[in-house]
């Protein structure tokens, strides 16, 4: 039997962040977030799909600073497979580990309309955290500063590929943040 191989390279994306730079930014937002999670019982708990690079990036980086938080997932659901959100936030798989009276890390990969984090906080809070902190990789220019505790970049208003995001599921495993050609 053969194996089909989909030899399909990306299209030219506007490279926005390398891995350097990601790294960078990485490295930056755990020297913040360190001091805050240390001494208390937290779990970070990353929106699938696309936060989960910036969630194993993060974690690793805060465990090098000698914070080690619980880690658990929350599948949410709002584009499908659309450039733009529904509007409508479904809950494809809940967590599964007790968070009951612990501090709760909210992990996205990006933050637009803030949606998506407004029903992650208010998900696990009724389900007894004692608070909810989030936090994001890329932050766009017109999403409202509410609800968004830390962010590693301030993104253009452009659709971001790579580092996790995607576009109808391909370009996810990039190793850079890229924007779609305008």
């Amino acid at each position: 039997m053969t194996d089909i191989i989909d030899d399909q390279s990306p299209p030219a994306f506007d490279v926005l962040l390398d891995a350097a730079e990601i790294d960078r930014r990485i490295q930056t937002l755990a020297d913040q977030l360190a001091p805050r999670l240390r001494g208390k019982s937290w779990t970070a708990i990353v929106i699938l799909l696309g936060a989960t690079p910036f969630a194993s990036d993060l974690l690793r980086a805060l465990a090098l600073r000698g914070v080690d938080v619980g880690f658990d997932a929350l599948w949410l659901e709002s584009y499908r497979d659309e450039r733009s959100s529904s509007g409508r936030v479904v809950v494809r798989a809940d967590i599964q580990r007790q968070i009951k009276d612990r501090g709760v890390l909210i992990l996205d990969d990006v933050f637009d309309s803030g949606r998506t984090l407004e029903f992650a906080r208010g998900h696990l809070m009724a389900k007894g955290a004692r608070e909810a902190m989030t936090c994001v990789f890329a932050r766009k220019p017109e999403a409202v500063p509410e609800g968004l505790d830390h962010w590693a970049y301030d993104a253009p208003p452009r659709y971001l590929v790579g580092y996790g995001m995607d576009d109808a599921g391909k370009w996810r495993g990039l190793p850079y943040l890229g924007a779609v050609p305008e």
